[in-house]
């Protein structure tokens, strides 16, 4: 499921879809466009046709596709890299030369994610200087190629974990050293400094909606990028002064269904993870923090369910066994209830230790998670 109002991307390269998205026109404008066939929009966006596999400009004559058949990409590039081809009817690949040698260059770097690879050593492969495969490559897809390895490195080890591996284990299978190299570069990147969190959501609009789920009353809320806030309280005021309290400055906007249906069915979807044992949601998720509690709900999402590891634990797993206390405050502090897991962590001597939505739905949901482990 995808957040409200966000343009869809594929095959793994939502990050690379996401740098561009700002330039495309809005997806209603997109969609009018093609319908249309607006040779004025030809070079703003591409739409690939998953049941052809076939990606055009949006002037082109082909018949029309079913709405929900549509993805829509800034550039040939990242059509190309999630898998469409060029339609032969309005060629939209035509005269961009550089297309086939960077997706090379990007496939290549996939196969040999686990690998240490230099910048010199992929513009040897393209026939391009360094310098010069840098700057193409990250106009095309928004990111350097050390960048994009690290994201399909990221790719391969979320995937690991699914598939039951251990941390350590995903970690050296999918090519990083260190957990370090896994939490670190990443929440460096996305770690908010102190400033920008103290904007309090300025100039966004976030959408809400507080239903009822076995935990009891809960609300949820979404930027464009993802879910923002998902507690639990006694009653919706209360609920949603927790809210504004958090994001002060952002427009809040309740969630009618026929708006925004994802948010209602992520509702829904946690619950029933909740409630009935269904896997926990893989949802988009926008989080808000400092570098270093990013980096610990990073590591949280890495935890399994079933299992538990205390704050030290945390603490040691991202290199800095020192700061036991401060990885107890980014749990207290993590406004994504659940979904990020801050649940599975305990005190040192085993106890409960603190949850912010109290202890009682704490040990419900490790009681609710160690029987389905052993189920």
């Amino acid at each position: 499921m995808e957040a409200p109002g966000k343009i869809r991307s594929y095959n793994g390269y939502q990050g690379l879809t996401r740098v561009h998205a700002m330039s495309m026109p809005s997806e209603q404008e997109m969609r009018q466009a093609i319908a249309a066939r607006d040779k004025s929009r030809d070079g703003q966006f591409f739409y690939g046709v998953i049941t052809t596999g076939v990606f055009c400009r949006p002037s082109c004559a082909t018949r029309s596709a079913r709405p929900e058949h549509l993805r829509f990409f800034p550039t040939v590039e990242s059509a190309m890299l999630s898998g469409f081809r060029p339609c032969k009817r309005c060629r939209p690949a035509e005269g961009i030369s550089r297309v086939e040698r960077l997706v090379e260059i990007a496939r290549y770097i996939e196969q040999h994610a686990d690998e240490r690879l230099t910048l010199a050593h992929l513009a040897e492969i393209a026939g391009l200087s360094p310098s010069r495969l840098q700057r193409i490559f990250k106009q095309a897809l928004g990111i350097s190629p050390k960048a994009y390895q690290d994201a399909v490195r990221m790719r391969h080890f979320k995937q690991s974990l699914k598939e039951g591996d251990s941390v350590t284990d995903a970690i050296f299978s999918s090519g990083f050293g260190s957990i370090s190299r896994v939490y670190g570069e990443a929440s460096r990147n996305i770690g908010m400094s102190p400033r920008a969190y103290r904007t309090g959501g300025a100039g966004e609009s976030i959408i809400y909606a507080c239903r009822t789920t076995a935990l009891g009353l809960m609300a949820m809320a979404a930027t464009d990028k993802g879910v923002c806030f998902a507690q639990f309280g006694d009653d919706e005021t209360s609920l949603l002064a927790h809210l504004k309290a958090e994001f002060p400055h952002a427009e809040l906007r309740p969630s009618p269904a026929q708006d925004a249906p994802e948010l209602d069915a992520w509702v829904e979807a946690l619950d029933r993870h909740i409630s009935q044992g269904a896997p926990r949601p893989e949802l988009p998720l926008d989080m808000r923090g400092t570098a270093f509690q990013m980096k610990v709900w990073q590591f949280l999402l890495s935890i399994r369910e079933g299992d538990v590891l205390s704050y030290g634990e945390v603490a040691a797993h991202i290199d800095n066994p020192k700061a036991v206390r401060a990885v107890a405050s980014a749990c207290a502090k993590n406004r994504i209830g659940v979904l990020i897991p801050c649940h599975r962590v305990l005190r040192g001597d085993g106890s409960l230790g603190g949850y912010r939505w109290g202890l009682e739905r704490k040990q419900t949901l490790l009681d609710a998670e160690r029987k389905r482990r052993v189920g």
